[in-house]
């Protein structure tokens, strides 16, 4: 599956529940593999020193995070996370700004 449009960011700050580090990881993991597989988004998770996780998640298109919500495979991780996960921040669409000045 392949979209063509301009890439979103997204932006999800969270941290995982009490002995469930491993567990979040590892779901995180399989989840960012099958959005990946699929031609949904590319993503990048990072980690500061409080056990906050970043995950930077650049959606191919709108059409293309459209298909992944109604995804079923998708929707279990999904499910599974929010078992194991504490959601502190979402920025569901960031869009980029030229960083040239527009005089």
């Amino acid at each position: 599956m392949r979209f063509m449009a301009q890439e979103i960011l997204a932006i999800a700050i969270y941290e995982p529940l009490p002995d469930l580090e491993s567990a979040a990881l590892k779901t995180m993991r399989e989840l960012i593999a099958a959005l990946k597989a699929k031609g949904y988004s590319r993503d990048l998770l990072y980690k500061n020193a409080e056990s906050q996780y970043v995950l930077l998640r650049y959606w191919q298109s709108e059409e293309a995070r459209k298909s992944a919500q109604e995804d079923p495979e998708v929707q279990r991780f999904w499910a599974r996370l929010g078992n194991e996960i504490r959601i502190l921040k979402i920025f569901e669409t960031l869009a980029s700004l030229p960083l040239e000045s527009a005089e």
